[in-house]
């Protein structure tokens, strides 16, 4: 019988499995502050079963053609396109975000990803390299049992970006999400099974950052996949080396949008509000430096000011509210030190600042402008909804200017003149750009960022050479001369 909701904390070797002795773990609905659910960190028997579920079941599924296991990825694509709603309700109250974005934005987003490499699996060949009589041949490989360790601001969307590919190369996975959004996965989990994985291939668990330790550092593990911050990437980026596990390391940005004189002034406002207000700021890529030329600052400050108006704050299960709250007190209170950080160190405040007046963690979209370079929200990761805006005068200014940061994860520029544009996002150092757009991210495109944002990718192609290894074979049709 089918069940929208998650009827356990873990899914374990095909079922829901429960385990009251881990550390128990609020699931709080961040739109009121209540507990909707309790789930319980994985004991260290709840992760020795998932990696040995996992271990079993990849040695099975590597064998399986790469069209069969296509086919599984798109029949669980069809099934969550089939339950949007439901998966989306849950994504809501997992998270927040209004109804609004989630009915398009993220299980969506999650079947565009099995139904992505569901296509592409059957292609996963090797090449024949002719050496004149001799030949080498190359086969791609599973790389055998990964972990996935998901960010909460998108639980549904990243267990996909990461299952996908991961099993289309004959992987197995045991995912990991945050701690603050545990429900989503699950249901991604029951929906391979019932698509045909065979028991053990996708496994969720549960629990903080111990967990989290306990799965990179276990032996049978091969790959580890992190979405998160910057100071959580290091720590598993070295712990995994030690072992000399492979490892894509997705994480977190500080990203410039450059907008030229020349700019449509609606679509560059509207890709400053995408790229800084949407899921109330909680994106890892957002453009959060909006660089203005000093031409159109004011005219862009006063039509920004008026659209925000326009924001909806409100339940974010009516489809009406198009602005939610924060994912957490904790994360509200973050972001309010950065908004009091803002006022101390000199910014303008055009909008915004303050909490919103209802039960949850709501704030009000804030924009500051006057922003310079050095002051703490041009230099740090805020993830809410918090813009600064800086002005510049010329394109090479701008240029030296966005750069300057250790992260590289997106930019963007607004222009009318495309010479430019082509020529700015040719010099902005950073893994995922925009032209006359924002926040953009089709399952087709590659994904990450570089300097401290990342190594590796996610999404299209490329994905499949962070999932498999190739092997070697060297065929020689001759004898084989030795020295003596």
């Amino acid at each position: 019988m089918y069940d929208p909701q998650p009827t356990a904390s873990h899914y374990v070797n095909g079922a829901y499995l429960e385990d009251t002795s881990g550390t128990p773990i609020p699931v709080i609905y961040p739109a009121t502050g209540e507990v909707i659910a309790t789930v319980y960190a994985a004991t260290p028997a709840v992760i020795d079963a998932a990696l040995a579920a996992a271990e079993a079941a990849q040695k099975l599924w590597a064998k399986v053609s790469p069209r069969e296991r296509g086919r599984v990825l798109t029949r669980a694509a069809q099934i969550m396109r089939e339950r949007n709603h439901d998966l989306s309700v849950l994504e809501t109250r997992d998270t927040g975000k209004p109804l609004q974005e989630t009915l398009v934005a993220d299980a969506t987003s999650g079947a565009d990803a099995l139904e992505y490499f569901g296509g592409i699996a059957a292609g996963l060949t090797g090449e024949h390299i002719p050496l004149g009589e001799d030949w080498v041949y190359t086969i791609r490989e599973a790389l055998g049992v990964c972990v996935g360790i998901g960010a909460w601001n998108y639980p549904t969307q990243i267990a996909c970006w990461k299952g996908a590919p991961a099993l289309a190369c004959g992987n197995a996975m045991v995912f990991k999400p945050s701690e603050t959004t545990p429900l989503c996965a699950l249901k991604i989990a029951e929906i391979l099974t019932e698509a045909g994985a065979p028991a053990g291939l996708f496994n969720v668990v549960q629990g903080m950052g111990e967990v989290g330790s306990a799965l990179v550092t276990d032996p049978r593990v091969a790959k580890v996949s992190l979405t998160g911050s910057v100071p959580t990437g290091r720590k598993v980026y070295a712990a995994a080396a030690e072992q000399m596990k492979h490892v894509t390391m997705e994480l977190g940005g500080k990203s410039p949008l450059v907008i030229f004189d020349d700019a449509d002034l609606d679509n560059a406002v509207s890709g400053a509000i995408n790229g800084n207000f949407y899921s109330s700021g909680q994106v890892c890529s957002n453009g959060t430096r909006v660089f203005v030329q000093k031409g159109i600052k004011e005219a862009f400050l006063a039509r920004l000011a008026e659209r925000l108006k326009n924001a909806v704050i409100g339940d974010p299960l009516d489809e009406a509210t198009s602005f939610g709250p924060m994912v957490s007190e904790r994360q509200m209170q973050i972001v309010q030190g950065y908004i009091n950080k803002g006022r101390a160190e000199g910014a303008r405040l055009i909008s915004g600042g303050g909490r919103v007046e209802r039960d949850g963690f709501f704030l009000e979209p804030t924009v500051f402008a006057d922003v310079t370079d050095d002051m703490t929200i041009a230099r740090e990761e805020i993830f809410g909804p918090v813009m600064a805006v800086l002005d510049f005068d010329t394109e090479a200014e701008a240029i030296a200017r966005a750069n300057a940061t250790e992260f590289g994860l997106s930019a963007g520029v607004f222009t009318r003149d495309l010479s430019r544009a082509h020529r700015v996002i040719g010099q902005l150092r950073a893994g995922s750009c925009f032209i006359n757009s924002y926040n953009d991210a089709p399952v087709e495109a590659p994904f990450g960022g570089v300097k401290a944002s990342g190594v590796g990718r996610e999404n299209s192609k490329a994905a499949l050479d962070h999932w498999s290894q190739l092997k070697s074979v060297y065929v020689r049709m001759g004898d084989v001369e030795a020295a003596f």
